[in-house]
């Protein structure tokens, strides 16, 4: 068949040759003989008056098609001669299709005849695997195999998903329970967002069905009903959840990338979007592969094209003159083209399918891994990577196993099976070479910086010109819209030269992709550290550390700062043993930053509207943010997604406590709401049932302390409120601060109440009498504090982290931090680890310095 030709019906029929099966495609006659050693016959549907016949296969051997010209009769006698009318007259209309001259009327009239026969056909519910299944919706599709396009009809019922094909290829109906799926994607099919695939394994290229919808409302319905199904069942995976695993050695780095193509629409059924690998090993002469020396290993950070600096220079001199829009690349890294140059010899049909009925020249086969990587290295059209195949486990792809004639190439020499480099034994040692490459400790240190070229943040943009990674425009998602081309004939000529020329993958990651924790690195996992005991740890939780570290807060010294978000940091939580940070932002993002390896690691953004406070549940498995739509997030650490959402409030929630299995939540609505939710629940991924057993109510926005059984509030008019928790009843009011209040917190004794406001003023108020003990104004507006009682370590708009004595009503120590207004403090229980955020958008980490 033609590509993107339809297979619309079969039929037994009989030839000169003997009988066979006589299939009706939409550009073409085929007649497959029983008898292999018979020449399958294809006769293209044109001019009646200049019929070709090809003969395929001829002999049962897969080459190169030979052209049966000039005028000849073929005689085909149908099985069940009353089928013989109708199949005449679908062959006139298709005919008639056929000799259309402009390719786009073609498409179009080919178009109308499909959806006609799908309009007069439906889905056979006699198909049903019980009698008792319930439909929940059909409509017509395609399903999708490589070169290959079948229409017919989808049903999905409450426990299967059904495909019934017109042609009844390759059976009469294809189902899938519901309950085998594990992993469902929607796909970009001609750079439009009408594919499903399915798969009901885990970690396999091929799926068990890849479907293509003539409309998106139909897919997304499909996708959405089986997507709900599956939430009962199995955990929707992410790229950020994969990420995740991957990090901690969860998953290979093969399974990672597999996966990674996945979410970014690549499929093997897709030949313009098949799945693409990097090439990793540099060396292809060596006689032994040495994979502890980084000289073995190809330069990860650089796409293909920018490996060669005197070909780089080449092509960024053209680049420079070009006219917008300019790009570095004429070819692309991976394209249909590639992908059967690779696998000519298991897959020997497609390419002669895509040329016409040819193989390529013998000199420009696959012959040899190192000459195709010298060439990769060296050719000014050449930037191809590798596919999958590569790391697998089936070396067929390197084997003349079908005895194909390929050609001779200019030495004489017959192309038969793949040279492999020096190293390498046979093809399967060859493979598992490739693959330890792959696994190896250099590669899992540097996947990241590839990840970035292909579906990260130096994919497009400013990024991707810094890192020479430009392709032509219309190689990316969005390039072009098809759909706004009026002219018929150029928009399939677009269409074409996009499927053929390769299709960059969707753009999973913004930011730059965190570096694998490798065995050197600590084990974010485990909760230990390699580190020897000393001062620095304080893993001794007595009162006596606690006091020591107090006593020498002016010895807090800065150890390291970063800025990871857009816009004014406004929460921080930390994993129990210290090793990731959470942080929330004005710019509506979640951050996950490791401590240890001092790099990014996940973003994360529910809605468009700032995140204000972020809070860690117990056994380190859920964070709780709260945000300005009034709606509170809870984000799965171990799954890297939102697991759950509360409405809370009627207006932006200020700020979040989790204590004893309950969560306070203040509000600008004026409200403080109590609710009662298991900690468990929301960790092991459960339905959770929030349940209200309070509301508080205040004349303006709040912030809260929890304390045992009480409960701290300060408004934005400066009202200080004490609660009892027992009765949710009021104990104590009083009008503290002549502006808003930023911050309440108990003293470690719960006896006094310290409070900072926009009045520039900390305040410290008695918790048994509710009366104010003492006033100390400030030179600045303080925004946020920690305290033992006697010592307060607060941050203001001048950007100084200051230690005061409350005893003297003094500041002892001024110390030097952010170049903007502090926004928030985290200390850690022992009260070891400061972590502080700004309005400079960064994160500074401090110790003590004894």
């Amino acid at each position: 068949m033609d590509l993107e030709e339809y297979y619309f019906e079969q039929h037994t029929a009989y030839h000169m040759t003997g009988s066979g099966s006589l299939k009706i495609c939409s550009k073409s006659i085929i007649f497959e003989p029983d008898d292999q050693n018979e020449p399958i016959l294809k006769i293209p549907l044109k001019d009646c008056k200049r019929i070709e016949v090809y003969l395929i296969k001829e002999g049962n051997a897969v080459s190169p098609y030979r052209y049966l010209r000039g005028e000849r009769i073929v005689i085909f006698q149908l099985d069940i001669s009353k089928k013989t009318e109708d199949v005449v007259q679908t062959l006139l209309q298709l005919h008639r299709a056929s000799c259309l001259d402009k390719l786009g009327d073609q498409t179009a009239m080919i178009a109308a005849n499909l959806q006609s026969r799908l309009a007069r056909t439906s889905f056979d519910k006699n198909s049903f695997q019980c009698v008792s299944e319930s439909p929940h919706m059909d409509c017509e599709a395609e399903m999708i195999t490589p070169l290959v396009t079948n229409p017919g009809h989808v049903c999905i019922t409450d426990d299967n998903l059904y495909f019934q094909p017109l042609n009844s290829y390759p059976d009469s109906v294809v189902q899938i329970g519901l309950r085998s799926i594990r992993r469902i994607y929607k796909r970009r099919h001609g750079l439009r967002p009408l594919g499903l695939e399915v798969f009901c394994t885990e970690n396999d290229l091929c799926s068990d069905i890849y479907l293509k919808f003539y409309n998106t409302k139909d897919r997304d319905e499909l996708y959405y009903y089986i997507a709900t199904f599956l939430e009962n069942h199995i955990t929707e995976q992410t790229a950020e959840s994969y990420m995740l695993l991957w990090q901690r050695g969860h998953i290979s780095n093969y399974q990672y990338l597999l996966h990674l193509n996945n979410l970014a629409d690549r499929s093997v059924n897709d030949l313009s979007q098949y799945p693409v690998f990097p090439w990793v090993i540099d060396d292809y002469s060596s006689p032994q592969l040495d994979l502890l020396n980084p000289a073995s290993f190809r330069d990860l950070s650089k796409p293909v094209g920018a490996l060669n600096t005197e070909r780089l220079e080449r092509l960024l001199d053209r680049y420079r003159d070009m006219p917008e829009p300019r790009f570095m690349y004429g070819s692309h890294y991976s394209s249909p083209g590639y992908v059967l140059f690779y696998l000519v010899r298991v897959a020997p049909e497609h390419m002669l399918c895509l040329q016409n009925g040819r193989y390529d020249h013998a000199d420009r086969m696959f012959n040899s891994v190192g000459e195709t990587w010298k060439n990769c290295l060296e050719g000014g059209t050449d930037f191809k990577e590798l596919i999958p195949e590569f790391y697998g486990t089936d070396c067929s792809f390197l084997k003349n196993m079908l005895n194909l004639n390929l050609g001779r190439r200019q030495g004489g020499g017959q192309v038969g099976d793949v040279e492999l480099p020096p190293w390498a034994s046979d093809a399967d040692d060859f493979l598992q070479k490739m693959r330890a490459a792959l696994e190896s400790q250099h590669v899992s240190e540097h996947l990241h910086e590839w990840i970035d070229l292909i579906f990260g943040y130096k994919q497009k943009g400013s990024e991707a010109v810094a890192a020479h990674n430009v392709f032509h425009p219309l190689t990316y998602e969005g390039g072009i819209d098809c759909d706004s081309i009026e002219d018929p004939d150029q928009k399939i000529a677009m269409l074409t030269q996009i499927l053929e020329f390769g299709q960059t993958p969707r753009q999973l990651f913004t930011t730059p992709h965190p570096q694998r924790i490798t065995p050197r690195f600590h084990n974010i996992s485990s909760g230990t550290s390699n580190r020897s005991p000393s001062m620095e740890s304080f893993e001794d939780l007595t009162e006596e550390s606690k006091k020591l570290a107090w006593s020498n807060m002016n010895r807090l010294t800065a150890q390291s700062n970063h800025k990871i978000h857009k816009e004014a940091v406004t929460g921080i939580a930390v994993t129990s043993n210290g090793a990731s940070v959470f942080t929330t932002s004005q710019d509506s993002t979640l951050k996950m930053f490791s401590k240890e390896s001092s790099a990014l690691q996940r973003s994360v953004s529910f809605s468009n509207m700032a995140l204000s406070s972020c809070v860690m549940l117990p056994e380190d498995k859920t964070v709780v943010c709260s945000s300005w739509d009034n709606n509170l997030y809870f984000y799965s650490i171990a799954y890297g997604r939102r697991q759950d959402t509360l409405m809370g409030h009627d207006d932006a929630v200020s700020q979040i406590c989790w204590r004893d299995n309950q969560l306070y939540t203040a509000s600008w609505d004026s409200t403080v709401k109590v609710w009662k939710c298991m900690a468990a629940d929301i960790s092991s991924n459960k339905r959770t049932q929030f349940e209200p057993l309070a509301e508080l109510e205040h004349e303006a926005g709040v912030t809260i302390s929890p304390a045992g059984t009480l409960l701290a509030s300060g408004t934005k008019e400066g009202t200080l409120s004490v609660w009892d928790l027992a009765s949710f009843s009021m104990l104590h009011q009083l009008s503290c601060h002549s502006g808003k209040i930023h911050q309440v917190a108990f003293s470690p004794d719960s006896r006094n109440i310290l409070s900072v406001g926009e009045d520039s003023c900390l305040k410290v108020t008695d918790v048994q009498t509710g009366m104010l003990l003492s006033t100390i104004h400030a030179e600045d507006e303080q925004r946020c504090f920690c305290w033992d009682g006697n010592v307060v370590l607060s941050g203001g708009q001048s950007g100084s982290l200051l230690v005061w004595d409350l005893l003297s009503s003094k500041v002892i120590h001024s110390i030097p931090a952010h170049s903007g207004p502090i926004t928030c403090i985290w200390m850690n229980e022992q009260c070891s680890s400061v972590i502080t955020g700004g309005e400079d958008k960064q994160i500074m980490f401090w110790k003590h310095q004894y």
